[in-house]
């Protein structure tokens, strides 16, 4: 009988609500402005400086690295013999999946710690937190994963990104320019 009666007040609440105070459901709207705590203040102190970001972003790079690399390591399943007992196969498997997980780790831990530092250091540099920073980050990033490759991929990656860096910040002032009409 309860059920029946809470849901009789609910919907007559729904079709009827009770009437509100505008004063009062503003007040509630509106919360006071806080100052942060001197613990809050350092703990954002901490987290601006570059070197801190750039080496949890390659943590955590890492860590996305290796999850990533015994996923698809675990999916990459060679044929295998008829030979093979199956502790055999596990045995292979799974160095298989550590191989793949070290490479991704690694690989993932340089591409956070460079983006992550490259940024940091252009925001600062610039004072400004925008996408131009995002854009040059990756510029380096991209750079730097392909230095390997040679000197050609590396001056191309820049320059692709250096222009795509020019399109976006022209296209930017441009609606700038014609918007004060």
């Amino acid at each position: 009988m309860n059920e029946g009666s809470s849901t009789h007040d609910i919907a007559e609440k729904i079709i009827d609500p009770p009437a509100v105070n505008p004063n009062e459901s503003a007040e509630k709207l509106i919360e006071p402005i806080r100052l942060p705590t001197a613990e809050e203040v350092k703990a954002q102190d901490v987290w601006n400086n570059c070197a801190v970001r750039s080496v949890v972003s390659g943590v955590m790079g890492g860590a996305l690295g290796v999850a990533m690399g015994l996923f698809l390591g675990a999916l990459d399943n060679p044929i295998t013999d008829d030979k093979m007992t199956s502790m055999q196969q596990i045995k292979f498997t799974a160095r298989q999946m550590g191989a793949r997980s070290w490479g991704s780790c690694k690989t993932f831990a340089v591409m956070g710690f460079v983006f992550s530092a490259a940024e940091c250091v252009v925001e600062k540099a610039r004072a400004k937190h925008d996408i131009t920073n995002t854009v040059a980050g990756g510029c380096v990033t991209g750079g730097v994963m392909s230095a390997r490759e040679g000197l050609f991929p590396g001056i191309l990656s820049w320059l692709v990104t250096k222009y795509v860096l020019r399109i976006l910040h022209s296209r930017d002032n441009n609606c700038t320019e014609h918007t004060d009409v």
